[in-house]
């Protein structure tokens, strides 16, 4: 058995639950890792609430109506391979790994993955917490920016959100892509976001980024602070507005922009794989990247972390297995 956190229906950060849950199941390609941390990212905060925004009909549909299907969440994790799968070659027991977990489950002391999905090991001189803040945030501001938007050298990118949880990560990529990279954030978060690489720094609070006369060949909005219609102004001719927002207005502005001269409207669902958290784990050994923890609370204050990511924060907040663990019991005790 095991410790999880549990999420029995969706709700305010009250209704997670510590439980006593079987250890996974091993399937022959699979990989069972002793989880030494999991982060908090701003889907999973959905996820709890049930709060899928512009979609949630098609959300709740998918994950569940009344609360989620898979009620232990969490998919950035961190830890070391425990057992392997008979058919398993690509890791062995004791090997320290990060990733994600597609169905969840990190949230536990015990995931299993497929040893084949979005996994790959952990840098020797990275940390649990900060191998598990990077597999959401950096493989997303990697899909988006280089394979999306297709960053080269000496364009100038704007951020939006850059002291987010992809936002931070996306500042560092188009750095590492040779960009000339602007961030946009509040006045508190401009430090980090200069200590992170940005070349500017902007205070949403008192600057429009349509106002400041300068003009950017990527729009990236990891915030849902603008649209395609008010950042296309500031959009170079092969400009491209990249959102991780979905909505029926983007979709139709990709459609029309498709084959058109001028900015493009872009979106794409990205997802973990094993070839995008490879390359993170280069980005990270090389030092190309690095992972930004502001906060570190263990299984039983789960509902505190999550009401610290919720108030907002300059960094990742991560969850772990405590070492000396309050009883549960198998009806769940509210972590309040």
């Amino acid at each position: 058995m095991m410790n999880a956190v549990f999420t029995p229906a969706y709700g305010p950060a009250s209704v997670l639950e510590l439980r006593r849950l079987p250890i996974p199941a091993l399937g022959p390609r699979e990989v069972l890792v002793r989880v030494e941390a999991s982060a908090i990212t701003a889907g999973d905060l959905r996820m709890r609430t049930g709060d899928f925004g512009r979609l949630s009909l098609l959300g709740r549909a998918l994950m569940g109506l009344f609360g989620p299907r898979r009620p232990v969440q969490g998919r950035s994790f961190a830890g070391v391979v425990t057992r392997v799968g008979e058919d398993v070659d690509r890791f062995a027991i004791g090997d320290p790994v990060f990733g994600s977990s597609l169905s969840g489950g990190a949230w536990a002391e015990y995931v299993a993955v497929p040893e084949d999905g979005a996994v790959a090991r952990r840098p020797d001189h990275i940390t649990p917490a900060e191998a598990a803040a990077a597999p959401y945030g950096a493989g997303t501001a990697w899909s988006f920016l280089n394979d999306l938007a297709r960053v080269q050298r000496g364009e100038r990118v704007l951020v939006l959100g850059g002291a987010g949880g992809v936002g931070r990560f996306a500042i560092q990529v188009a750095r590492h892509l040779g960009a000339h990279v602007t961030a946009v954030g509040s006045g508190p978060s401009l430090p980090l976001m200069r200590e992170l690489g940005a070349d500017e720094v902007l205070d949403y609070r008192e600057t429009d980024f349509t106002a400041v006369g300068a003009t950017w060949d990527v729009v990236f909005d990891t915030a849902d602070a603008s649209s395609f219609a008010h950042s296309r102004s500031v959009l170079t001719e092969q400009g491209r507005y990249v959102s991780l927002y979905a909505s029926l207005g983007l979709i139709l502005q990709m459609l029309r922009t498709r084959r058109r001269r001028g900015p493009r409207a872009l979106f794409a669902v990205g997802t973990g794989s094993r070839e995008r958290t490879e390359r993170v784990a280069e980005l990270l050994a090389c030092g190309a990247i690095r992972s930004v923890v502001a906060a570190e609370f263990p299984f039983d204050r789960a509902a505190d972390a999550h009401r610290h990511a919720e108030a907002g924060s300059d960094g990742a907040v991560v969850v772990y297995p405590a070492a000396t663990r309050a009883p549960a019991v198998s009806l769940g005790r509210p972590l309040l």
